[in-house]
């Protein structure tokens, strides 16, 4: 099993969406999915905007935040970041992570701009472009980690 953990600042946006996301999409193929945030407060919902967006895909994720942590760091097998500097804030306290910790655009290899943008206080439609920027990655990552796999076996 693979153990994947999306972060992003809040834990109320754009990891809570990448986790449901995921999990929808690879739904029986052995990956544990979870998400956190750099700055979250423990135990708030998703916000509003990114349940809407979830709901409009046919997804209900009864999603509470965490703060990111030393025990979900070490729970991971892999640690993606909605934007590098998430990243770089995850090695300043868990420099040991180093290895499993990536941009989630970088990992996927998508070209350009490496970070998601974020949505926080935005319209529902910007929510939607970060629902979409999210799912073009998740695809790769998808494909990314099924060949992966077959290449273990």
């Amino acid at each position: 099993m693979k153990r994947i953990l999306f972060v992003c600042t809040g834990n109320t946006c754009r990891s809570p969406m990448a986790e449901a996301l995921f999990r929808v999409k690879t739904a029986g193929e052995g990956f544990e999915v979870r998400s956190a945030g750099v700055a979250a407060f423990d135990g708030q919902a998703a916000s509003l905007h990114a349940r809407e967006v979830l709901a409009e895909r046919g997804i209900e994720h009864e999603h509470r935040s965490s703060r990111l942590n030393a025990e979900l760091i070490d729970w991971s097998d892999l640690i993606l970041t909605m934007t590098a500097s998430h990243r770089h804030a995850i090695l300043a306290y868990f420099p040991e992570a180093a290895d499993k910790v990536h941009t989630l655009r970088n990992f996927v290899g998508v070209e350009g701009f490496g970070d998601i943008a974020d949505p926080f206080g935005g319209t529902l439609e910007d929510y939607r472009r970060c629902a979409e920027e999210l799912e073009e990655s998740l695809d790769r990552l998808s494909v990314l980690l099924k060949k992966e796999r077959f290449r273990e076996l």
